[in-house]
């Protein structure tokens, strides 16, 4: 018996009698092709060009200058002084220098402690609500609050509060609950850091709280059933399965933190009125003040110069310490 040995697909391939042939699809070249990616991030481009690059490129000019009030309304007359500017301010035995180093120091103790205090209150928030119980909504909504007020909103309500005389938080220490004898200064002296460092922290654990909680989202509950079925108790469950698995996600967050609050200006300009005093001393704060109230732009414009290379050093040694430890454990 014989069989038909014709190919199949070649007859799929013949249109059928009637019907219109199809024409190949034509693909884009040319010009339009190769200029479409470049126009779509040209708008991105622009503004990052007149929003950083150039006004860092501009910073680091008149980091060269001799740019005073004298000289503030012509750039052009301001003569150029070259790496002056940096020696007189990074030089630690002058009074420039000494001041420049203690508001390094400031800034470096309040970085640390306010990242660590807004990761630990994010982590503890994110883990007590990865489960759901009722009323878990309400508390994910009113903990991220901190996070949606603007910020001079959110930092002249706290200066309100952490006022001597008509301050909430002096009232309820001393007239209600009766925990200090005298009213004391939360804005100056001493204590200052301390309100600080309070007013960053709520600011900014929520955003811990958004980034680990989302992470959360990603860990698989059986991994937390193997380890209860191990005999595995919250603390073991929380160092050998929670942690681990957030890890990528505290690399990212930890970084990001420490660049936001190292760089931080809203919370004490609002909170201290531009003046800040000695004990909360920020860097950011000394170079508003070394620029904006003694005019001396030059210098103002090396500090921040040398403050955008140390940020570039720490990311940069962070990003590769943090990489060898992920490549030893894989």
């Amino acid at each position: 018996m014989a069989t038909s040995t014709a190919a199949p697909d070649a007859d799929r391939r013949e249109p059928r009698a009637g019907s219109p042939a199809r024409k190949p699809a034509r693909r884009p070249h040319g010009p339009r092709r190769s200029l479409l990616p470049y126009l779509l991030l040209a708008p991105a481009v622009v503004l990052e060009l007149a929003v950083h690059v150039i006004p860092m490129v501009v910073g680091v000019w008149m980091s060269l200058l001799e740019l005073t009030q004298f000289h503030i309304r012509d750039w052009s007359t301001a003569p150029f002084i070259g790496w002056e500017n940096y020696r007189a301010t990074l030089d630690l035995n002058s009074a420039a220098g000494k001041e420049l180093l203690h508001s390094f120091w400031v800034t470096l103790a309040y970085s640390v402690l306010s990242v660590g205090f807004a990761w630990l209150l994010g982590i503890s928030a994110a883990v007590v609500l990865q489960r759901p119980f009722r009323g878990r909504a309400i508390l994910r909504a009113l903990f991220l609050t901190p996070y949606a007020l603007p910020v001079y909103a959110a930092v002249i309500t706290w200066s309100f509060l952490l006022q001597r005389d008509t301050g909430l938080v002096n009232h309820v220490l001393v007239d209600q609950l009766g925990l200090l004898d005298e009213r004391p200064f939360w804005l100056i002296g001493d204590n200052s850091f301390a309100s600080l460092l309070v007013v960053s922290v709520w600011r900014n654990w929520p955003f811990a709280f958004l980034c680990l909680m989302a992470g959360l989202q990603n860990v698989s509950g059986e991994l937390y059933e193997a380890a209860a079925i191990d005999g595995a108790g919250f603390w073991r469950r929380l160092r050998s399965v929670t942690l681990p698995m957030l890890r990528p996600v505290n690399l990212v967050l930890l970084l990001v933190l420490f660049l936001w609050t190292f760089n931080d200006f809203n919370t004490p300009y609002v909170l201290f009125g531009g003046s800040a005093p000695e004990q909360a001393d920020l860097i950011s704060i000394h170079i508003y003040r070394s620029s904006f109230k003694t005019w001396d732009f030059g210098s103002g414009s090396a500090m921040s110069v040398a403050l955008l290379l140390f940020l570039l050093i720490v990311s940069a040694a962070y990003l590769l310490i943090t990489n060898r430890r992920r490549d030893d454990h894989a």
